[in-house]
């Protein structure tokens, strides 16, 4: 089995590379895992993780330039597909973040959250969204085994998924009202939060990836 983390220049990569490969030891199963910038390398992958970091249209911009669009979009249609954080919000329509056009794989919008949000104790509450906070699994999953509910994932962004069909959404969190942070439907699952961040959670969603047919 061959597992390519696509390397467009824009995420957290070698974090990536190495949560994989500690997750694959999780798994106990043979397989090839490559960071790679070269479309063929993504085509000839029997899985595929997209991560993202950074501003929706700078990722955007660094996948037209590097090539390897249509090998992500292969991988979407025909493969078991991972994408993590901003690799995730690429795969929606349309993102507020510099009115930037995504890969439109899943109907729906990126959107900013509000800059008056409040907790429940009136304190003010900063965007970006960031640090650790609990993910409740909407719906069963084979990459949720053993991953109990409410489990704590590492957050970093000032956007979030609004999708127009509520039933690809598999997670969600608060801040501090809900929104969607895991979508998936088919070969394709989805995390807005960093799974290389988030310790066992995080590597119990990879390892189970790596066991999943999709």
């Amino acid at each position: 089995m061959k597992v390519a983390i696509v390397d467009y220049g824009m995420g957290n990569l070698h974090s990536v590379l190495k949560s994989v490969q500690a997750a694959q030891k999780l798994a106990d199963v043979n397989a090839q895992i490559v960071l790679t910038d070269r479309p063929e390398e993504v085509f000839a992958a029997d899985k595929v993780v997209f991560p993202g970091q950074g501003a929706m249209p700078d990722c955007m911009a660094a996948l037209q330039r590097s090539g390897l669009g249509e090998a992500v979009s292969d991988g979407l249609k025909n493969k078991p597909f991972f994408g993590i954080c901003v690799g995730a919000q690429l795969l929606f329509d349309h993102s507020e973040e510099g009115d930037t056009a995504g890969l439109g794989w899943f109907a729906g919008d990126v959107k900013r959250f509000a800059a008056n949000r409040r907790d429940a104790e009136g304190s003010k509450l900063k965007v970006p969204h960031m640090g650790w906070n609990t993910v409740h699994q909407t719906q069963a999953h084979p990459l949720f085994q053993d991953v109990p509910q409410n489990t704590r994932f590492y957050f970093v962004h000032s956007y979030y998924f609004a999708p127009a069909d509520n039933g690809i959404v598999l997670g969600t969190s608060e801040y501090p009202n809900e929104f969607a942070c895991i979508v998936g439907k088919d070969n394709v699952f989805a995390t807005q939060f960093h799974t290389e961040k988030s310790h066992d959670g995080g590597l119990l969603l990879l390892r189970n990836f790596l066991r999943w047919n999709g």
